[in-house]
Order: C-alpha cells, then sequence, then structure tokens
C-alpha cells in the first residue's frame, strides 16, 4: 500500500493529540507527523513532502497564515491540500486565508466527524484518498461548517465554537438571566464568559480564572458537556471589550447540588495553549481591576 502523509501544526499539544487519535482511527496506514509551532513546521516542510497539512492559524514565532504563504511559495506545493485549523471565522480572514491558498477551513472546536470529513474529502480531491483503507465515520450530530466555496459565495460562516491567540476582538458577553444569577449568587460567581463546544454553545459564569484552568457554572443543556472535550472559552475584558479566545478541555464536572436532575453544573476546564500571547492576555486580565471584579481568581 503507497504511503500517504500528513503534517499536524498546532502549538497545543492536547489538540495535536486529538487530531493524530481521530486521523489514526478512520486513516488506517496514514503516516502523521506533527510540529508544536509555525516555525518548526517549516523546518519538516523544507526537508519532508506531505500529501497534506492541517495548521493551527494562531501559533508563536510563526503563524499558520504565514506559514500557508511559505508554503505556497515553495516548488511542487501548490497543488498540496492546506487545510487551516482555527477559530477564526469573521469574512476577512476566511478571505485572507483563500487569496494565501487555503485549501479548506475547520473552525475549533469540532467533531471528529467533521474533522474527518474534511480530510477525506482534502485526499480524495488530491487523488490519495483511494491509497488509504479507510472506515467509514458516522454521519455528524454537530453543525457542519460551511465549505469554503460557500464562503465565497458570500453566506456567514456559522461556527458551533472556536482558537486562539488572535488580537482581541470586539463580540457580544452572553448575559445570564436573572434567575441565573439569583441561583448562582451563593456560589461567588465573578464574571461571565461564553463555553463553545462541538455542537453546542453555554453561556457561562466564571468562579475562579487563573493561567493553567478556570473554574466555570453552566446551566444543564440538552446535552452535557463531556471529560476531556476539547472546546473554546471566550473571555471579556469589560475595560476594552477586548476578548481572548482560549483552547480548553474539560478536566472535570460536578453537580452543585446532590441530586440527578440537578440544573447547574460546575466544570473545570484546563487551558492547552502555549501561546505567550494569549498567557499575557490572561496575565492582564487576572491583574486588572476588571477582572478583579469579574474573574477574581480568588472567590
Amino acid at each position: 500500500m503507497a504511503k500517504v502523509s500528513v503534517l499536524v501544526v498546532d502549538d497545543a499539544p492536547f489538540i495535536r493529540d486529538l487530531v493524530k487519535k481521530a486521523l489514526r482511527s478512520n486513516f488506517p496506514g496514514l503516516l502523521i507527523e506533527e510540529a508544536n509551532n509555525g516555525r518548526k513546521a517549516q523546518q519538516v516542510l523544507s526537508r519532508t513532502a506531505f500529501d497534506l497539512v492541517l495548521c493551527d492559524w494562531e501559533m508563536p514565532e510563526l503563524s499558520g497564515l504565514e506559514l500557508l504563504k511559505w508554503f505556497r511559495a515553495q516548488p511542487d506545493a501548490s497543488k498540496i491540500p492546506f487545510i487551516m485549523v482555527t477559530s477564526r471565522g469573521d469574512k476577512e480572514n476566511v478571505v485572507e486565508a483563500i487569496q494565501a491558498g487555503v485549501s479548506d477551513y475547520i473552525g475549533k472546536p469540532f467533531s471528529n466527524e467533521q474533522l474527518i470529513a474534511k480530510v477525506r474529502k482534502a485526499l480524495q480531491r488530491a487523488g490519495k484518498l483511494s491509497l488509504l483503507q479507510t472506515n467509514v465515520p458516522r454521519p455528524s450530530t454537530g453543525a457542519a461548517q460551511d465549505t469554503i466555496a460557500h464562503l465565497t459565495a458570500g453566506r456567514r460562516i456559522e461556527q458551533p465554537a472556536a482558537p486562539a491567540s488572535s488580537p482581541p476582538t470586539q463580540v457580544s458577553r452572553p448575559q445570564a438571566e436573572p434567575e441565573q444569577r439569583e441561583a448562582l449568587a451563593a456560589e461567588g460567581v465573578k464574571g461571565q464568559a461564553q463555553l463553545r463546544l462541538p455542537g453546542q454553545q453555554f453561556a457561562c459564569v466564571i468562579k475562579t480564572l487563573s493561567l493553567r484552568d478556570a473554574l466555570i457554572v453552566v446551566r444543564r443543556g440538552e446535552r452535557l458537556p463531556q471529560l476531556f472535550e476539547s472546546g473554546v472559552l471566550d473571555l471579556e475584558q469589560d475595560r476594552d471589550r477586548s476578548v481572548a479566545r482560549i483552547n480548553v478541555y474539560v478536566h472535570a464536572m460536578a453537580s452543585l447540588e446532590p441530586r440527578m436532575d440537578c440544573e447547574w453544573i460546575r466544570v473545570t476546564l484546563k487551558f492547552v495553549d502555549q501561546d505567550p500571547e494569549k498567557l499575557n492576555y490572561l496575565s492582564r486580565l487576572i491583574a486588572s481591576g476588571t477582572a478583579q471584579q469579574h474573574y477574581s481568581p480568588g472567590a
């Protein structure tokens, strides 16, 4: 069987592990290499040819977009699929990636089914899919991402969620309902945020926040967060209305009351980003007066 290879580029080890596990489960025989930032990926791509590149956008040293532009300028690299994996869903960002030669786009957080569907399509277009013994993935129950073709037709991206160390942007923060604020008052809640998981978003409140993790409280929805599920936590700073999108995974969960129909759930999130820019943003958020008022780690 001919060898088919993919390079996975992301500064978060947890995200790389999730991607590699999904690829190995669905594409037996696929050769997988990884790089923990854009600069390392550039070095790997300079000496090794790959059939597909899966790359995060927001990374230290060299961003995914910068890597893409460099890669497309290399000999024989124009037709190799390059899929951007990121939370940047603004149309201008997508257009910029298209102009640089991106093949497709996956929004974070994503389900395994969404990832495999994009990889399958890319390998098929490149004529490599038939070289692999693939398993048929189950239909996705989450909201599927729009394709590049749809995006260029002017359709708005509907992301189930998304990472990242992108520059702070202006967004609206989800507001807790009056009964929610009253019910959580005893919990020492210090601020509001939004947790985005594949197929579902949770308006949440921050109980504690540090550079490594966050303890949040969410209202029980149609489904519960799953342990080790990856997602994105949107944190807003009131002072300038800027937002940090932090890649996380669900580390632990507990009900607020000792009963099966408990409405409120405590969720511990571990941060997986290694990007200094995002760590710096968290530091400023925690240290600022706004952070002390809304996201105090001493709760």
